[in-house]
């Protein structure tokens, strides 16, 4: 049994003084009790949080950053010209590469404050297509880099096949996400393998990719495939997108997705940056979560999700570092918040009046992360998994603020450095802001990037 002190603490009833949480050795919180003494063997913080969990990464992704920033000679940059060179950077990417990849990324989210993640994972093939003898080889080195870095864990094997809304075949980088109806199934069939060497808060779930990759045949059987467990999606991120589904479907991808299937809360749907007022009132009376990911929507110039209306509606969202070119659980909330204040010319625009803003953000982060991972998080209580964050408001120099106004101050005034701890599960992995394996993590890492530059 573990035992943590709180000096402050965020409960789900607001916040409380003098916490003592004890977290028994499955990694679950076996008791919660505000007004405490601390016992001398009490580990003690200042600021206590529930962990946010990130509901949408793809970690292979975090070694390309830096390489998309030159704009083209030819053609305005696009969504669509960085997929071009995301392509051609994961054609020299071995097992081995991805592996060590994901660990640095999953270090770097719990340095960030994440407790848990999912990882969107696409790649099953060799370079060209060629399946491996395991089709589970690189669903396990994604479990292996969880492994080594204590994150939590909820595994997306994702099912990819098709080039486009109209069916036509993958080609070039993208036959490394090839799978067709039974293969996917046998991929699907590996999971509880794959887990089988992590602890048990780790699960799985089904990431059909897209409307572009999924026809309407496979997105129907997959959605029949797990029906207890999570169902990931990109849908409506793009306007090329958009149009592409019309021309076909005769309608958007979000209003077709809602006339043809039962979306509800095991459905998480990512980006859906490009919705009619309409949609956005039906997607959140439906309890599915958004899963957004501002920091990578707006590097890849996807646009705004229109989040006013969509949580004026009692719609439910998550975060997610995506792409992972810089992962920070507090600037995805900062420019969810800012991207609104932009578009609109306001301030404060996502908080209910007299209410903190990022009390807001964070609280309905905690929550539709959770439910996006199928994982009992998001709250300090009994029977939780202690999925944790700790911050040390005095060496950020707020240690005069407390409750709200602290939260406020760290998500629109600070980074990553106000996580002094993390625990995911009630793993202890991060410890004064380190990860407790960063050296050995980042070394690793660090000649694994300059192999791959070189065959780049």
């Amino acid at each position: 049994m573990q035992h943590l002190f709180a000096v402050k603490a965020l409960l789900p009833d607001g916040w409380a003084s003098d916490v003592a949480v004890a977290i028994d050795g499955s990694g679950r919180i076996a008791g919660v009790q505000p007004g405490a003494v601390r016992n001398p063997g009490d580990e003690a913080t200042a600021f206590l949080l529930p962990a946010l969990s990130n509901l949408h990464s793809h970690t292979f992704q975090r070694a390309m950053a830096g390489l998309t920033e030159a704009r083209g000679p030819s053609e305005r940059d696009s969504f669509w010209t960085w997929r071009e060179v995301m392509y051609r950077f994961l054609d020299v990417l071995t097992p081995d590469d991805i592996e060590t990849i994901a660990a640095f990324a999953f270090m770097e989210m719990q340095e960030a404050g994440f407790g848990a993640v999912a990882e969107f994972h696409y790649l099953h093939n060799a370079p060209g297509g060629a399946p491996y003898a395991d089709p589970a080889e690189l669903s396990l080195r994604i479990a292996a880099a969880a492994s080594r870095t204590g994150i939590g864990l909820t595994l997306l094997p994702v099912h990819y096949a098709q080039g486009g809304v109209d069916g036509r075949p993958l080609a070039g980088g993208q036959l490394r996400f090839r799978n067709d109806r039974d293969s996917f199934s046998t991929l699907a069939e590996a999971m509880p393998r794959v887990l089988s060497s992590l602890p048990g808060d780790a699960a799985f779930g089904i990431a059909p990719h897209s409307l572009r990759a999924v026809g309407p045949a496979d997105l129907a059987a997959l959605a029949a495939l797990a029906p207890e467990r999570p169902l990931h999606m990109h849908i409506a991120e793009q306007e090329k997108e958009i149009d592409e589904t019309r021309a076909i479907f005769g309608a958007r991808p979000v209003q077709w997705l809602l006339d043809n299937h039962e979306v509800s809360a095991r459905w998480c749907l990512i980006h859906c940056t490009h919705m009619t007022p309409a949609e956005t009132e039906a997607l959140a009376r439906a309890g599915a979560v958004a899963g957004l990911c501002p920091v990578t929507e707006a590097n890849l110039g996807d646009g705004i999700f229109d989040a006013e209306r969509f949580l004026g509606a009692g719609g439910r969202f998550g975060i997610g570092s995506d792409s992972n070119i810089r992962i920070s659980a507090v600037e995805e909330l900062r420019q969810l918040e800012y991207s609104q204040r932009l578009r609109d010319r306001l301030r404060v625009v996502l908080a209910a009046p007299g209410q903190s803003a990022g009390h807001r953000l964070y609280r309905d982060a905690l929550l539709g992360g959770a439910q996006a991972l199928g994982r009992a998080s998001g709250a300090i209580a009994p029977g939780n998994w202690a999925d944790l964050v700790s911050l040390d408001p005095a060496r950020l120099g707020f240690a005069a603020l407390s409750g709200d106004l602290a939260l406020d101050a760290w998500i629109f005034s600070m980074g990553n450095a106000g996580v002094a701890d993390v625990w995911s599960a009630g793993r202890h992995s991060v410890r004064a802001g380190r990860h407790v394996a960063r050296d050995a993590i980042e070394t690793r890492y660090a000649d694994c990037l300059a192999a791959i530059m070189d065959r780049f």
